[in-house]
């Protein structure tokens, strides 16, 4: 399937490993110019060396978006390099590692705060476009009473519901200017050195409980993430405003009515 985005503009938020990753590389796949960045600049070197091997324009920086002016800057600059904007995706979260008042700190500036700051700086360029959309990246924990032991669980949690409930609450008004907005909430997502490696690693049964509730067999990958991500932002999905998509392999015991 034509999903109709060659030659559209695209930033992505935390792009430099994990699921963000898979979400700028699908989207170049597609033949999107797209702009990513992350904290750690050698993330942000490899990732933009394998999305321009694609044909595509490709630009990264190392950016804290906790840092208000610092990440607005950058929003600016990334429109301008790209010449423009079509899709911006918020996917750069806090950890649900972090306890204490450092947790609901971090998860309230990387996951709220920062999507709105973000939303706000590129709202007049998606404006332009003929066909622009948001997809805020949250997570099934923003739905569950019932969360998995970590530290700062119920931060992260807590979150992630206020994300969805923003972009629930902006898809309406945005809609009305040609701008589509929409979530994924992924369940447990494996992938080499991120947080659920590091579960199987250290807390084996916790692991094997998340495999088991994942009623096809396996966790998450990013893969499959990205896929829903791209699919929601392309004029293909023209009719889907201010949905929440569970990606979670049937993690989710509910009717999702």
């Amino acid at each position: 399937m034509d999903l109709q985005l060659k030659g559209r503009k695209a930033i992505v938020t935390g792009a430099g490993k994990g699921i963000g990753r898979h979400i700028a590389l699908a989207l170049a796949e597609e033949g999107v110019d797209v702009g990513i960045c992350a904290r750690t600049s050698a993330d942000i070197v490899r990732t933009v060396a394998e999305l321009a091997a694609k044909n595509v324009r490709a630009i990264g920086d190392s950016v804290d978006v906790v840092d208000a002016d610092q990440y607005q800057r950058w929003l600016d600059s990334a429109v301008e390099r790209l010449g423009g904007l079509d899709i911006f995706v918020h996917n750069v979260t806090a950890s649900p590692a972090t306890p204490g008042m450092r947790g609901w700190e971090l998860g309230y500036q990387t996951d709220i705060l920062a999507a709105v700051r973000g939303v706000e700086r590129v709202v007049e360029h998606l404006a332009r476009s003929p066909g622009a959309a948001i997809v805020f990246v949250a997570s099934i924990s923003g739905v569950m009473s019932k969360v998995l032991p970590a530290p700062g669980a119920y931060a992260y949690g807590a979150c992630k519901a206020a994300l969805i409930s923003y972009g629930a609450q902006i898809s309406k008004d945005l809609a009305k200017r040609g701008i589509r907005v929409n979530m994924v909430s992924p369940g447990p997502i494996y992938f080499e050195g991120g947080p659920w490696d590091r579960v199987k690693a250290r807390a084996p049964e916790m692991y094997s409980a998340a495999k088991d509730a994942c009623v096809i067999g396996r966790l998450g990958r990013p893969e499959d993430i990205a896929d829903a991500v791209v699919f929601l932002a392309s004029p293909r999905s023209g009719f889907t405003v201010g949905q929440n998509l569970h990606i979670d392999g049937g993690f989710m015991q509910h009717v999702p009515f």
